[in-house]
């Protein structure tokens, strides 16, 4: 029964309300953004490829074929291929839609050469690495992107990468499941101008779904080079490195509503020269890209782009649909004529058990049973194995009975009573930090891993982000923000760097705000079940009660004062998959490896300095100096003033602290949840405070370090006053 509490405790923190199913249809777009689309297309001619490295792809016959939607293109004849030569260039970019496998095949391309860093100006990351296959060839991963113009920071690094100087070539992945939505970002690439190569990814998945392609067909009505894959078991890779300097540019051609094309010709001269074609930033530039706008800047005079936003203002004012929608629905109704010349579907595989669970699973009623099962199992997995079962086995067996023993004994042979202190004592390296650290949450920090790369796998996460769509618009975020928000219950820091793929700077703010102040990372979440095995269910339910209400009071008010809307809500659906064992030991092997090399060092530097203000004496002045708000505001004991001090380097350590007060009797269940809920609202912890400050700059984040502390400390003395007044004992 008392877990049976727990774990609705734990579930009253994930509560989200739910509306019908048309909130699936209207905010979300979810099933097939293009496929109530209609209306007319003419012919047009594309811009010549301007790669002196590779040759284009020339002309083909025109042939009369059944067109969607009534749209028209004319395509220019190619000659065959056979004689084509091969396109070299030092830059290998992967493009795609997100959830395309870009990253699996990247692996493929670069094996154990690959590296992440920062782009250059910008704090996002992007993986490199020396192709295994082609000397002095350098592969990129770029952040997954719908199109060319960009909505974050994440899409217009992807876009940055085309717009540098030097030969290059993209290679485009493709959904295979879902063609028109990958060639209507084929269609971007072509009209700016690069060289290409196009990759049919899941192909077993389009066929247990009854979908084929035919790729010969596709490669010749485009005129690029076309590969089919299983990235997840490495089909079609070798013909993939066969086919990469076979890269081409193509000249297949349409042409936008004469508007349009009039607002084109006036903006296209004043383009600068670039990797990409003028008519493509023309384009850009028209559908409003302020990313663009800030790039010609430095590139064109104050007048000239003036001028350039008077035309496109007047475009704009001519329609009361916005000209980037019109210039997306152009190209989407030419990516389902592509795709419905190539593709066709058959009955087999259609409805299997996968899929049937995907819908589940989005179904505002059917879903929720779905997501408690869920949450069932992060509680058994991360709350009873990983900080229940394998923590007692760790410490109590492994660091208690040998590791902290043999430590001590090894260093009674040290004459220096420093050094001895320093490594084994109160706030030794070994007793404390290596402890922490290793012993109570490595375990929780290690299953929670497991668990989130297996839900990554499975494709579950962007459902949940469609469940949480109503919720989360009444606090001004969207449902797209519940995946920073749960990817912090890993890691408050890697969750802060996530909340980039957000489209507005407002919504970034508020989802900082919100992983700050209620969002415990795996670590702390794990030591805080672990709290609270010692407290009643009442007690739980009244900590995790008091971060929801919270987190959506806060939130709610939050959106209200910060400037901005709330941008509709679409969402890339993956299928539903059986997750790859291989796929989920290698992204929680990378995420231990970062524990280790970011956090591990934080747990040495805070016993470090625990220790000097101990050594000097200023640990009992802190203690006597935070006894009025400590002892008396908040009702805990003096000793509770080093976990919060240590808090603020790293929370987990801090509830840590509280939980060996809790061992040593020093702390009452009342006290427990008082600590708790002060920790969980109080600072980030130091790692989260630095990406914030890089992130969203130095007044965001003092604004908002300096929010969280005062009220953190007056909820935590609130709650204490309420439970002592009413007589309340957990």
């Amino acid at each position: 029964m008392a877990d049976y509490f727990m774990f609705i405790s734990v579930y009253s923190w994930f509560h989200f309300s739910f509306h019908s199913l048309q909130d699936l249809i209207v905010d979300g777009l979810i099933l097939n953004p293009f496929r109530a689309l209609d209306g007319r297309r003419r012919s047009a001619h594309n811009p010549n490829c301007r790669r002196s490295s590779c040759l284009k792809a020339t002309d083909v016959q025109n042939q009369t074929t059944p067109l969607l939607f009534q749209t028209r293109v004319r395509q220019l004849p190619r000659r065959s291929a056979g004689g084509s030569r091969p396109c070299r260039a030092g830059k290998i970019i992967l493009m795609g839609n997100p959830n395309v496998g870009k990253s699996v095949i990247f692996n493929h391309l670069t094996g154990a050469y690959a590296t992440i860093s920062n782009y250059p100006g910008t704090t996002v990351e992007i993986s490199s690495g020396k192709a295994n296959f082609q000397d002095g060839v350098v592969v990129f991963d770029s952040p997954g992107i719908s199109g060319l113009t960009p909505r974050s920071d994440d899409e217009n690094v992807s876009r940055q990468l085309l717009l540098e100087r030097g030969d290059k070539i993209v290679v485009q992945v493709v959904d295979s499941k879902v063609l028109d939505r990958g060639l209507a970002l084929t269609l971007q690439l072509i009209d700016a101008g690069v060289p290409l190569v196009l990759v049919l990814n899941m192909e077993d998945e389009a066929g247990r779904k009854g979908i084929f392609t035919d790729k010969d067909k596709l490669a010749h009505q485009l005129g690029l080079p076309v590969v089919a894959t299983v990235a997840v078991k490495g089909w079609g890779i070798e013909d993939l490195k066969a086919k990469i300097p076979q890269a081409r540019c193509s000249t297949l051609t349409y042409r936008y509503d004469d508007d349009l094309e009039e607002a084109i010709a006036r903006v296209e001269p004043a383009m600068p020269e670039s990797s990409l074609s003028k008519r493509s930033l023309a384009t850009m530039f028209l559908s409003g890209d302020k990313y663009l706008e800030e790039w010609l800047a430095g590139r064109l005079p104050a007048g000239e782009l003036a001028r350039l936003r008077v035309v496109a203002g007047s475009l704009q004012s001519s329609r009361a649909q916005p000209t980037a929608t019109r210039i997306s629905l152009i190209r989407a109704r030419e990516a389902q004529r592509l795709a419905s010349l190539v593709a066709g579907t058959s009955e087999k595989g259609a409805g299997s058990l996968a899929d049937r669970f995907g819908e589940i699973s989005l179904h505002p009623v059917w879903g929720i049973p779905v997501l408690l099962a869920v949450l069932l199992l992060f509680y058994l997995v991360v709350g009873r194995l990983g900080a229940g079962v394998v923590v007692d086995l760790v410490k109590t067996v492994v660091f208690d009975q040998y590791v902290n023993p043999g430590a001590t004994w090894l260093f009674d042979f040290v004459p220096w009573a420093f050094v001895r202190e320093l490594m084994v004592g109160q706030y030794g390296i070994v007793t404390m930090a290596l402890t922490y650290a290793v012993a109570i949450i490595l375990p929780v920090v290690g299953f929670f891993f497991i668990f989130f790369s297996i839900l990554e796998d499975l494709g579950y996460l962007p459902r949940l982000a469609v469940m949480a769509n109503e919720t989360f618009k009444r606090i001004g975020l969207s449902g797209k923000a519940v995946l920073p928000l749960v990817l912090g219950l890993g890691c408050g820091t890697m969750a802060i760097l996530t909340t980039r793929t957000l489209e507005s700077k407002r919504e970034r703010v508020l989802a900082s705000l919100l992983l700050a102040m209620a969002i415990p990372c795996s670590a702390q979440l794990g030591v805080i079940l672990a709290l609270l095995a010692g407290v009643s269910p009442a007690g739980a339910l009244v900590f995790f009660g008091i971060l929801f209400i919270q987190l959506m009071f806060i939130g709610f008010l939050a959106s209200k004062l910060l400037p901005g809307k709330t941008p509709p809500f679409t969402m890339e659906i993956p299928p539903i998959r059986m997750p790859h064992p291989g796929n989920v030991a290698v992204k929680t092997m990378a995420r231990v490896g970062w524990y280790f090399k970011e956090a591990v060092p934080l747990f040495v530097l805070g016993t470090l300095i625990l220790f000097i203000l101990n050594w000097l004496g200023a640990m009992a002045f802190l203690q006597r100096g935070g006894a009025p708000v400590v002892r008396d505001w908040l009702g805990l004991p003096v000793e509770a003033t080093g976990p919060f001090i240590f808090g603020f380097l790293r929370r987990d350590y801090g509830a840590a602290g509280f939980f060996n007060l809790q061992q040593l009797g020093m702390m009452t269940p009342n006290q427990v949840v008082v600590s708790l809920t002060v920790l969980t609202l109080f600072l980030p912890c130091i790692a989260q405070f630095f990406v914030m400050l890089r992130e969203r700059g130095l007044k965001t984040a003092m604004a908002i370090a300096g929010f969280l502390l005062p009220f953190s400390v007056f909820i935590g003395g609130v709650l204490n006053f309420v439970l002592n007044t009413f007589g309340v004992r957990f």
